[in-house]
Parts: structure tokens; C-alpha cells; sequence
């Protein structure tokens, strides 16, 4: 009787008691899975955070990078530019020179044509 559970009202009990027991257990392996559903959405959530942090930091770094290249060729530029001036000039100050340097010829020429005028009429 015992055993089918219908014999006295301890056995009643007890069958009480262990639903009760097993509905506890149920709930709280039920919090137990929400909890870690939970922790699992938490995780997923940092991850997806973290992942996007990354991805703004490798965007910041692009750009970053892209403006120092940007930078370096901008300068490069400038250095380029100035050193077309500089030959500019140098190529201006020889032709220059070459101007003055041919005055002086022309100069140093009419003093020894003269000269050579003087020597022959002194004797």
C-alpha cells in the first residue's frame, strides 16, 4: 500500500513534499538557465562593444595614418617646391654672372685695345 502511495495519509505527505521539493528544484534551475542566458546576452553585449571599440580605434588609426601620409607628402611637396626656387635662383645668379662676367671681358678687352692704342702712338 505503502508503495502506490494511497496507504495513510503519510505517504500523502511525502508525496507532498517531494513535488514541492521538485517544483523548487525547477524553479531554480529555471533562474539558474535565465541567469546564465543572462550572463550569456551580457557577454555577447561586450563582446559587440568591444568589437566596435576596435573598429573605431582601427578607424581613428587609418586616419591617422592617412593624415600623416598626407603630411609627408604635403612636405615633400614643399621641399620640392623650394628646391625648384633654389635652382631657380642659382640658374638666375649664374646668368647674371655670366652677364657681368661678360661686361667685365668687354671692359677688360676695350682697356687693352686702348692700352695697345696708347703704346703704338707713344712711339
Amino acid at each position: 500500500e505503502g508503495v502506490g502511495g494511497g496507504g495513510g495519509g503519510g505517504g500523502e505527505k511525502k508525496k507532498k513534499k517531494k513535488k514541492k521539493k521538485k517544483k523548487k528544484k525547477k524553479k531554480e534551475k529555471g533562474k539558474k538557465k535565465k541567469e546564465k542566458g543572462k550572463g550569456k546576452k551580457k557577454k555577447e553585449k561586450g563582446k559587440k562593444k568591444k568589437e566596435e571599440k576596435g573598429k573605431k580605434e582601427k578607424e581613428k588609426e587609418k586616419g591617422k595614418k592617412e593624415k600623416e601620409k598626407e603630411k609627408g607628402k604635403k612636405e615633400k611637396e614643399k621641399e620640392k617646391e623650394k628646391e625648384k626656387g633654389k635652382k631657380k635662383k642659382e640658374k638666375e645668379k649664374e646668368k647674371g654672372k655670366g652677364k657681368k662676367e661678360k661686361k667685365k671681358e668687354e671692359e677688360e678687352e676695350e682697356e687693352e685695345k686702348e692700352k695697345v692704342k696708347k703704346k703704338k702712338i707713344v712711339p
